[in-house]
């Protein structure tokens, strides 16, 4: 920086009251330029030295209580120890799982705020529900989980397989309703796209989270529900059946339940989880929040709470998790288009 204070003044120095000549002048820019670019270059690396400075506060777009707040909330505490600071985990649900993000996009890209992100964000998107497109508004972070996603009545219900669900809503068209977390999420689209395989007719009441959906379905509010798997409690105290899940092979936890797909439906859900933050946060502070919340997946109360809800622990770094999401939104673009759900 001396050097170039020298340099600035052996070049710039004019005579008080004279004017700068053509020459002089593009000197002038030019050191003025070099100085801010040195200036940046010298504060990147400590800022990420210094970040964080102060507690995080990560979004989850959900309600308190379901598969996903408390499959986060142990991942966050445990994120704590390597990043120095806590990491506040913060309810916004709304929206299809896009209030949140909504949120978090006019944030300010320091790594202060961060969220989390589900396949729901590139479904509104390609329905025309929202303003921002989410594969040009985040810092991708971190990939860290995969949900369960299944259909499920009251133990209860005269169906015990999911052929004669649909068997009986042919028969009854319109007479059931399902419930699932919000227009546009994984488990929402997966049933339109069923709908639309079997011609059945039913109707959907959105949710904000897995909690008001399970008091919904004890309560006799909806006949079934297609969602993620903060449900297994309920399954597994009996009150509640599994038909089928969404996924591409059965679960450990759940055998005996076929897949949608296996059934003969072509239909399944990826169901992706991951971190993300607003865009243009710097890539020293992306890279300190996905090495903290990298390490945080091997914590025992994180996996266990996994287990809980069946979901599957799977980790991609900030770069391949970007390469998924992008693939991820085109399928989901050529889901929507085909089944017309694009708003006009």
């Amino acid at each position: 920086m001396a050097l170039v204070n020298k340099n600035l003044g052996k070049n710039a120095k004019i005579k008080r009251g004279s004017r700068m000549g053509r020459g002089q002048r593009k000197q002038f820019f030019f050191w003025a330029i070099a100085c801010l670019v040195l200036i940046s270059i010298g504060e990147i690396p400590a800022m990420a030295a210094e970040y964080p400075s102060k507690s995080i506060a990560l979004y989850i777009p959900y309600t308190a209580g379901g598969s996903t707040d408390l499959v986060t909330r142990p991942l966050a505490e445990a994120a704590r120890k390597y990043l120095g600071q806590p990491v506040i985990c913060e309810n916004k649900p709304g929206g299809g799982a896009t209030v949140a993000l909504s949120l978090l996009v006019n944030k300010p890209p320091d790594g202060y705020t961060i969220g989390l992100i589900t396949s729901a964000a590139a479904t509104s998107w390609h329905m025309g529900k929202l303003d921002f497109n989410p594969m040009e508004s985040f810092s991708y972070i971190m990939h860290f989980g995969r949900y369960m996603y299944g259909i499920v009545v009251r133990s209860d219900a005269q169906w015990k397989t999911l052929p004669e669900l649909i068997q009986y809503i042919k028969e009854n068209p319109q007479k059931l309703s399902y419930a699932t977390s919000g227009v546009g999420i994984p488990g929402h689209l997966a049933m339109e796209e069923l709908i639309a395989l079997t011609g059945i007719k039913c109707s959907h009441v959105p949710y904000k989270g897995t909690a008001e959906i399970n008091s919904a379905l004890l309560g006799g509010h909806v006949d079934f529900m297609s969602d993620a798997s903060g449900w297994t409690p309920l399954v597994d105290s009996g009150n509640f059946r599994i038909l089928a899940t969404w996924g591409y092979q059965r679960t450990a936890r759940y055998p005996n339940a076929p897949t949608v797909k296996e059934l003969g439906y072509d239909v399944a859900i990826p169901g992706p989880l991951g971190i993300v933050a607003p865009k243009g946060t710097p890539k020293p502070v992306v890279k300190k929040l996905h090495d903290s919340f990298q390490k945080a997946m091997d914590d025992p109360d994180f996996q266990a709470a996994l287990k809980k809800f069946d979901m599957e622990k799977v980790y991609k770094n900030s770069a391949d998790y970007e390469i998924f999401s992008r693939e991820d939104y085109a399928r989901l673009e050529k889901i929507i288009n085909k089944l017309g759900l694009r708003q006009k």
